[in-house]
């Protein structure tokens, strides 16, 4: 058969599949029910993609409405505006939901809250204090607007802070209740106390939320959630539309695989042990070629921990500090410097990790224990390395003249004086000199040695 006759062959094959692909029918949709995602603990890279597939399965499987259920600290201002602006483009309406009793929505939280269509609060639950942090930590808290200065300050009251701050805790700052008040104009909410949660860090429990129309109602579970956003008008791509929710089930979409995995590897307390752990794997593998198993973990671990330092928000001088500590510790065990490259080892190693993730947002900081042991592992280790050297140079030596000098023998055979005979020294027979007449069997100690011949004197 020719060459274009195969290439002809090929091409109907493809376009029969073609066809019959196109043939299928579309996949039936199940009767309407209302997808309901939670959303637990810090809000991160792992909750924003879990919440971003969630909304693609419920609209496929045929969803009418969308339950967010909230209980988070606050999180990553990326993965927050991601979540945010899959609810913007939703074609299904969310309905916000902060519970069970005695959750929050604090922070990043605040923000998913006030975007979404309906919002709804369990008894014993609050929200608000939604102030930006920097990387590192300390953005000074602003003065609430329209407080007072403090006395005997020449600010006036209406500039609060602002004018002693730099400009780019400026920028964070106004970026942020910018955001958060268009999110309020958007759904008809209260804009001038979510500008306080931002600038003064306020905060709201359910009651006081409905009563400044912060959320929309206090529901106790998520059947009464769904009876009391029945009726209620939004707005989706321009439109109004008008939530019917009566009776309908409600079907939960839990984390695939991937995400769960994902939620594992950028907790930081687990990256930062992944890093430790594929860095020291790859040292073993160096001093041991050939071994395998530590070069393989390491290389594994090293590279998820590595992806994972590129999702989570690393301050990058802790991390130069971490690896100087490390390569300090190994200088320290390779050429022994009675602790003082390893001292600094240590310090800047627990400096970095401290600094690693110092980012003062909630849920995002290496375990302040597993630092602890990590390092006092290595001033034990440290410890251990100073005591073998200091032990090695008090031992005798074990090879050279040095050795033969301080040894001790039997006379195999009598010598006279100044003459020669053969001893047993150190497990070895000797040609042996001596000065002195001694019997076979008395005990010697060496003198000097020149060649192979030892010259001796009585022990």
């Amino acid at each position: 058969m020719s060459r274009s006759m195969w290439v002809l062959w090929v091409a109907l094959f493809s376009l029969a599949l073609g066809a019959m692909a196109l043939a299928q029918p579309a996949p039936e949709r199940s009767s309407p029910f209302v997808a309901r995602i939670e959303l637990d603990g810090a809000i991160g890279p792992a909750a924003a993609e879990y919440f971003d597939d969630a909304m693609q399965r419920a609209s496929r499987e045929g969803a009418v409405a969308v339950v967010l259920r909230l209980d988070t600290p606050g999180g990553l201002a990326e993965s927050m505006r991601q979540i945010v602006s899959g609810i913007l483009a939703s074609r299904l309406p969310v309905i916000g939901y902060v519970a069970p009793d005695g959750a929050r929505a604090a922070s990043a939280g605040t923000y998913i809250l006030y975007a979404c269509h309906v919002a709804a609060m369990a008894p014993a639950t609050h929200l608000g204090a939604a102030t930006p942090v920097s990387l590192g930590g300390g953005t000074p808290m602003p003065s609430p607007l329209g407080a007072p200065a403090p006395a005997g300050s020449a600010e006036k009251p209406a500039a609060g802070n602002d004018a002693t701050r730099d400009a780019e805790a400026n920028k964070v700052l106004n970026d942020a209740i910018a955001y958060i008040r268009s999110l309020a104009q958007l759904r008809g909410r209260d804009a001038a106390w979510a500008e306080q949660a931002v600038r003064g860090a306020a905060t709201l429990t359910a009651n006081e939320a409905v009563t400044k129309h912060v959320v929309d109602f206090v529901a106790t579970d998520a059947n009464a959630l769904l009876v009391q956003s029945n009726g209620r008008k939004v707005q989706i791509a321009g439109q109004v539309q008008v939530l019917q929710l009566t009776g309908l089930p409600l079907r939960d979409y839990a984390p695939n695989w991937r995400t769960r995995f994902l939620g594992i590897i950028t907790n930081p307390t687990i990256a930062y042990v992944l890093l430790l752990a594929g860095i020291y794997g790859l040292v073993l593998e160096a001093f041991h070629p050939g071994a395998w198993l530590p070069g393989i973990v390491g290389g594994i671990c090293l590279l998820i921990g590595l992806y994972a330092l590129q999702l989570l928000p690393v301050n990058y001088a802790g991390l130069t500090l971490m690896a100087l500590g490390v390569a300090l510790l190994l200088t320290e065990a390779l050429t022994p410097t009675v602790g003082a490259v390893g001292v600094g080892g240590v310090i800047a190693f627990v400096i970095g990790s401290i600094m690693l993730f110092n980012t003062g947002v909630p849920g995002y900081a290496v375990n302040i224990g597993v630092i602890a042991g990590i390092a006092f592992c290595a001033i034990a280790l440290l410890a251990l390395i100073l005591r073998l050297v200091m032990r090695a140079r008090r031992t005798r030596p074990f090879s050279g003249d040095e050795q033969v000098l301080q040894a001790t023998g039997e006379l195999l055979q009598a010598v006279q004086p100044d003459s020669e005979s053969w001893a047993l020294v150190g497990g070895e027979r000797w040609r042996v000199h001596c000065d002195t007449s001694l019997p076979a069997g008395a005990r010697v100690r060496v003198l000097r040695r020149e060649g192979l011949q030892l010259w001796v004197t009585p022990l």
